[in-house]
């Protein structure tokens, strides 16, 4: 018979237990019963925050609709408390009289928002007064933002005090503060979120959070909130008063327990369980979440929630008895208030032995400090700069051994754990821990049919919390889909982190004299911390805007870029020599052997696009392997123009109106390397049977009768099919070359980051694009020719970087990673 299973708690836990629970057939085990206090499906709490700064909408948060429950034949009752539970009889009681029989009880209450004594909080009726908040459900958010926008439209002072500066404390701040109010923030710790920060990284995160205009006072205690009718104002222990007339406490927060002490449950800070997560000296009582209390410690973080749901549906579906919870090492990386922040480990007492490495640089938001004990990591705080945290995350849970080189923990010298490496993550490494998700979960995604970053991001909730993790998770789906990733066209600003479109971010680069992404971010996002998914694309943009002014900055480059080949799924690389128009010789060929020979290349492969592709190279292989084989780089990486498939021609086939090889090599010689928003595919075909493919390419040209050469453009034939549009039909291979260049340029200045030309042509239509390549109907063709010739002649050979790397760490290894086994956490 199916047995009877009740959950208390519809939040986070105890909808991702429930989750857990029917990804082990528990649906066919178990008639499930669900009890919530609010009256909704289960939401994301962490995104609370952005629903009060408006970036997302209530709609947008929620995990499980009220549809969900349904379809998974989950009966819910939202809305409705519990108030008792008879352990004896096994039946719980709700305060609407309904009462629920059991075989096996979860208790998933979460926690409250801590109110600390002071005066004023309370209207004489007993209820919080009017313009006092805490800050922890929807309708709590929902709530500020009314009271938020009543007050910015009709009160003059529009000033509200958060108390608590705490990580929820600046969200709150800055969610208000984005509602249009003035915003002061009261701490009664020395420093901002000292739960996560020492000192130093607090007094530096206070001025990146001071510089966007929100007022900070540390080690104050408010004593008072002031007013009659109407809330005016707050008065700290020193006495000092703060005039406004809204307050947000978010003082901390403490485990809901009150079920669980009114039953006669096992109840400390929170409710005590064991490492089954079974409810001590209970036998079909769980609990899971922040009510709990395990081995002393109650969290207050999603990961460990995580953690503790896997554990419970083990056990309680009997998938797994033999499962455990043995606690969690915390570590976290958000984004608080725009300021990426990322803490690990050492919340005990410190030894004298311990190793310190510290970096700060106040002026950038920077701060950075590693604690090392007996050669491994076991504590991090990162402040403003989060290139390295998934390495250190995985050193930390891992226990890695730790580089001599302390230094390159810190910064990319070529060390492990350079962020770029997603291969070399473990498949079980956490990448989002908002919700949970880990590497192997996204590629499984994608494997699975998600075929953009986007669609993977649905598929798992990757990315979904916080958003410090959008990047990671980024980088993985390319890497899982092999580069074969939908783009998710940019909507209104060019990239995230600059609040500009692009013609508007192109002038006001011109305007100032930028030369460099660091002066992109300081002249145009000032006071914010540089946004790392914006970085690549401002990276390509300048560089085809400024030719060689361009000040290239590695950390602004994806690591493809950085060591100019093409990252693949097991982190080794492969090389593609260039043989322009797909013609090589007899010494080329020679040459590409013995290199393969000379290094073990694993696997020789034949490209779609008529080249040699070497791989399976490691990282610190390959200077020696450009080296021994003396060619130029074939491009078969990085959102660039990449090389031009032609077909025989009129010299061998018996078909061919047109010298197409002499073209395509033509074109490939003067195009070759230069920045596009994506990848540039082109083909040459000697007549119109079209076997160069040239109809579905970016650029397509083919030969017709009369000696004449038909240019097509927008096509595609990989995860998109369209045929190209005809874009004119012209008399000489030069008038090719023109056209096409500028085409190519008109292309790179205003299509979106990403967008591809299959996309970019129809959006801008056919017909416009004739009329300004060829008609030259907005006056700049010879602009377009003149930017086009200058990006031309500021090529370099990337691959000549092999005898003077850029950065020591350029072809440094990263690999191998050795996994530790895991110690238990006392």
């Amino acid at each position: 018979m199916r047995r009877r299973l009740v959950v208390i708690g519809n939040g986070m836990a105890g909808a991702r237990a429930v989750e857990e629970i029917l990804a082990r057939g528990g649906a066919d085990v178990f008639d499930i019963t669900m009890f919530g206090d609010e009256p909704y499906g289960n939401y994301n709490r962490i995104m609370l925050s952005h629903v009060l700064s408006g970036e997302e909408s209530d709609a947008d948060i929620f995990l499980n609709a009220l549809p969900w429950y349904r379809e998974n034949n989950i009966t819910l009752h939202a809305g409705v408390r519990v108030d008792r539970i008879d352990k004896f009889s096994k039946h719980v009681f709700a305060a609407d009289g309904r009462v629920e029989p059991y075989d096996v009880l979860i208790i998933a209450t979460g926690s409250r928002s801590h109110l600390p004594p002071m005066g004023g909080v309370y209207a004489p009726s007993g209820a919080v007064r009017h313009g006092v908040f805490t800050f922890r459900t929807l309708d709590d958010t929902r709530k500020m933002i009314q009271f938020a926008h009543h007050e910015a439209h009709h009160d003059h002072r529009r000033k509200a005090v958060v108390i608590g500066g705490g990580l929820l404390g600046l969200e709150a701040a800055h969610g208000l503060q984005a509602n249009g109010l003035d915003v002061a923030v009261v701490h009664s710790g020395g420093h901002l979120m000292n739960a996560q920060l020492g000192p130093d990284g607090g007094a530096i995160l206070r001025r990146s959070v001071e510089a966007l205009g929100i007022e900070v006072h540390t080690g104050s205690r408010t004593t008072a909130i002031l007013g009659s009718d109407q809330l005016s104002g707050v008065r700290l222990r020193d006495d000092t008063e703060i005039d406004c007339n809204m307050v947000v406490v978010t003082a901390g927060i403490r485990p809901n327990v009150d079920v669980a002490v009114v039953s006669g449950l096992a109840v400390e800070r929170g409710i005590v369980v064991d490492d089954q997560l079974r409810v001590m000296d209970e036998d079909d009582i769980y609990a899971v979440g922040e009510c709990v209390q395990h081995r002393g410690e109650v969290y207050g973080l999603v990961a460990p929630l995580w953690e503790q749901a896997a554990v419970l549906a083990d056990q309680v579906t009997g998938m797994d008895r033999s499962s455990v919870y043995l606690g969690s090492r915390t570590a976290t990386k958000l984004k608080v208030a725009g300021v990426d922040v990322a803490s690990m480990g050492l919340s005990g007492p410190e030894r004298d032995t311990d190793e310190h490495i510290v970096f700060s640089e106040p002026g950038r938001g920077v701060f950075k400090s590693i604690v090392i004990r007996d050669n491994k990591m076991v504590g991090a705080t990162l402040l403003g700069d989060h290139r390295k945290v998934a390495y250190l995350t995985q050193a930390f849970d891992q226990g890695l051994p730790l580089p001599e080189e302390r230094l390159s923990l810190m910064f990319d010298l070529g060390s492990p754990g350079e962020e770029e490496s997603v291969a070399e993550l473990a498949d079980s490494a956490q990448v989002c821990n908002c919700n949970g998700v880990s590497k192997g979960a996204l590629v499984a995604a994608v494997r699975g049919g998600c075929a953009s970053v986007s669609a993977a991001m649905d598929a798992t909730r990757a990315g979904k919390g916080c958003g410090s993790c959008k990047l990671m998770v980024t980088q993985v789906v390319e890497w899982a889909a092999g580069g074969a990733v939908e783009e998710d066209l940019a909507a209104g600003y060019y990239v995230p982190g600059i609040p500009l479109d692009k013609p508007a971010l192109m002038a006001e680069i011109r305007a100032r004299g930028l030369r460099s992404v660091s002066q992109v971010f300081a002249a145009l996002a000032p006071g914010s911390v540089e946004d790392a998914k914006s970085k690549m694309a401002l990276a390509s943009l300048m560089k085809m805007m400024l030719a060689d002014l361009y000040i290239d900055e590695r950390d602004a480059r994806f690591i493809n870029d950085r060591v100019h080949a093409n990252i693949q799924r097991d982190g080794t690389f492969s090389v593609v020599p260039q043989m322009k128009g797909g013609v090589t010789s007899v010494q080329q060929l020679r040459r590409i052997a013995d290199v393969a020979e000379k290094h073990s290349i694993p696997m020789i492969k034949l490209t779609g696009g008529q080249r040699i592709d070497l791989l399976g190279v490691p990282k610190e292989d390959l200077p020696q392997v450009w080296a021994d084989l003396d060619m130029p780089s074939g491009y078969a990486y990085g959102k660039s123009f990449r090389t031009v498939k032609t077909c025989v021609g009129k010299d061998y086939c018996r078909f061919g109106t047109g010298d197409s090889t002499g073209l395509g090599i033509s074109l490939e010689s003067r195009f070759q390397g230069i920045e596009a928003p994506a990848k540039l595919k082109l083909a040459v075909s000697g007549c119109p049977r079209n076997c160069a493919e040239s109809l579905v390419k970016d650029v397509g040209v083919v030969a017709v009768e009369g000696g004449r050469w038909e240019i097509y453009i927008g096509g595609a034939a990989g995860a998109h099919i369209r045929k190209g549009d005809l874009l004119v039909t012209v008399d000489t291979p030069e008038e090719v070359t023109l056209l096409a260049g500028r085409f190519m340029q008109y292309y790179r200045e205003n299509a979106n980051w990403l967008e591809r030309s299959y996309s970019f042509v129809p959006r801008v239509g056919i017909d416009h694009i004739r009329s300004v390549i060829l008609d030259d109907s907005e006056g700049i063709a010879a602009q377009l020719d003149a930017a086009m010739q200058a990006s031309v002649d500021s090529y370099v050979d990337p691959w000549s970087e092999r005898d003077d790397p850029l950065t020591p760490g350029q072809f440094r290894t990263s690999l191998p990673l050795t996994v530790l086994p895991q110690v238990p956490v006392r």
